[in-house]
């Protein structure tokens, strides 16, 4: 008997979703920051056993969009809707899910449900225990499991579940394969992470990030990406005074594109000012946000 499906992970931004999924992987595929809004596309994430294979997808957290971009990110979470065999849904204590339509998707499909409440190592036990109630209430067949996902609280029970609830059914994907992303692309990511994580305000989601071009050596990978943002202002944020802000952004992203590739590398950053990118549909068929159905 072989085990496989996919596991979609959903919820508000900034529950953890990113995290957990990272746990339950083993390895650092979504961006992890304090700011919500971190993931934009739909990221796999492929754990394979002898008798089984567990395709995690982890999605953008559900906003009321306000740009094109944010319409293309809960298109993500509707394809992932529809092609679930088992939703992770994630919440924390004193938060219940902003998007009512999706929520009511959720509790209206047959597909099973493992909600999740994460980070209860900064809550008080009877909170948690109320947010269990009220969830079991809101999703009667939903297994309601609390979970610290940065201590690995109940990581385990989850995997557990996971396994009792998979269909029986070949795997999708070869059994090496770890993610359906390219280099390229958690090389963007990563770029795209230290930017939430140096810069304030609106500067990390008014920025993009594309590798232009990516060579691989031996010993070193010569990597060249673009910055997009939408105005000469922020543009001069992220170079700082003297360059010395974007020189810092470039040896914390080579530091930790070197750690994911195991390889030294030489990172070129430039910037570029795309006004308006973020209501652009042709800009963001070119970041790859266009083709929902083939993400």
């Amino acid at each position: 008997m072989h085990k496989s499906g996919f596991v979609n992970i959903i919820g508000n931004p900034n529950v953890g979703k990113s995290t957990l999924m990272n746990a339950l992987v083993g390895e650092k595929l979504s961006i992890i920051t304090s700011k919500a809004q971190t993931t934009r596309h739909r990221i796999m994430g492929i754990v394979n056993g002898d008798d089984f294979q567990i395709v995690y997808t982890d999605t953008p957290g559900i906003v009321n969009p306000h740009y094109k971009l944010h319409e293309q990110m809960m298109g993500f979470v509707g394809s992932a809707l529809q092609d679930a065999d088992l939703f992770l849904l994630v919440t924390e204590v004193g938060e219940t899910l902003k998007n009512q339509k999706i929520l009511e998707n959720v509790i209206s499909s047959d597909i099973p449900v493992i909600l999740i409440i994460n980070k209860v190592d900064i809550s008080d036990q009877a909170t948690v225990v109320k947010m269990m109630d009220y969830w079991q209430k809101q999703i009667p067949r939903a297994h309601v499991v609390p979970c610290s996902a940065t201590e690995g609280f109940n990581v385990d029970k989850i995997f557990d579940l996971i396994m009792e609830l998979l269909p029986e059914n070949p795997p999708y994907f070869p059994k090496d394969e770890l993610t359906d992303r390219s280099m390229r692309f958690f090389v963007s990511e990563i770029v795209r992470e230290k930017i939430l994580l140096l810069y304030d305000k609106e500067i990390p989601y008014s920025c993009e990030v594309a590798v232009e071009s990516y060579k691989e050596g031996e010993t070193l990978d010569k990597i060249s990406a673009i910055i997009f943002v939408e105005r000469e202002s922020q543009k001069a944020i992220l170079i700082g005074h003297q360059g010395k802000s974007i020189k810092r952004l470039g040896i914390e992203a080579r530091k930790d594109i070197e750690e994911f590739t195991g390889k030294k590398c030489f990172l070129d950053l430039r910037i570029k000012v795309l006004k308006d990118w973020r209501n652009s549909e042709t800009a963001l068929r070119q970041f790859g946000y266009g083709d929902i159905a083939n993400d």
